[in-house]
C-alpha cells in the first residue's frame, strides 16, 4: 500500500475547497513531561469534507522547506487555513486564497472563520497510534505515516497490488 501511494500520489484541494495546513512534532519527552526533545517534524493537510490528506517528514519548518511541498500536494486556487506561522505567509503569492488563525487569542478566527481542528485532531489520533506501537524507527517512519493516510482514505478498499 505504501508503494502505491507513493506512486499514485493526490494532490488535495482545488477551487472553492479549503486544505487546513499543520506542522507537528513526533518524538519523545523525558519521564513523559515537558517538551519534546529529540523527534520528527511532520508537516500535514487535510482537505475539508473529505478524507484525503497528506502528512510528510520534514528537516526544518522554514518557507524553503514547506513551501514546495504545499506546492506539490494541495492544488492552486484551493483555500488554504493555517495558524500564524511565519513560513505560511507566502501562500498567497503563490495562487492560494490564504486564511489565518491565531491560536493565542481564538481557536476559530471570528471574522473569516478559518480554523485548523481538523489537522490537530489528526495530529492527535497519528500519535496515539504511534504510542502504542511504542515508536519506529526512524527509517520506517515515513512509511508509519503513509499507512496510516491510506488506512484514514481507504477506510473501505481493498489495498490492490499493481
Amino acid at each position: 500500500c505504501a508503494e502505491y501511494m507513493r506512486k499514485h500520489p493526490t494532490v488535495i484541494g482545488g477551487p472553492g475547497k479549503i486544505v487546513e495546513i499543520d506542522e507537528a512534532k513526533f518524538g519523545k519527552r523525558k519521564y513523559n513531561r515537558g517538551r519534546y526533545r529529540d523527534g520528527r517534524w511532520v508537516i500535514g493537510g487535510i482537505e475539508r469534507g473529505t478524507k484525503k490528506m497528506f502528512m510528510e517528514v520534514v528537516a526544518a519548518r522554514d518557507a524553503a522547506t514547506l513551501l514546495p511541498l504545499i506546492q506539490r500536494n494541495i492544488a492552486a486556487g484551493s483555500t488554504v487555513q493555517t495558524d500564524e506561522w511565519a513560513a505560511y505567509r507566502q501562500l498567497p503569492t503563490l495562487g492560494y486564497i490564504h486564511q489565518t488563525v491565531n491560536h493565542s487569542t481564538n481557536f476559530v478566527d471570528p471574522a473569516s472563520g478559518a480554523y485548523t481542528q481538523t489537522i490537530e485532531s489528526s495530529w492527535a489520533h497519528v500519535k496515539s497510534k504511534y504510542k502504542r506501537m511504542h515508536g519506529t524507527s526512524k527509517e520506517l517512519f515515513p512509511t508509519y505515516l503513509v499507512e496510516y493516510m491510506w488506512r484514514k482514505e481507504k477506510t473501505h478498499s481493498v489495498c490492490h497490488v499493481y
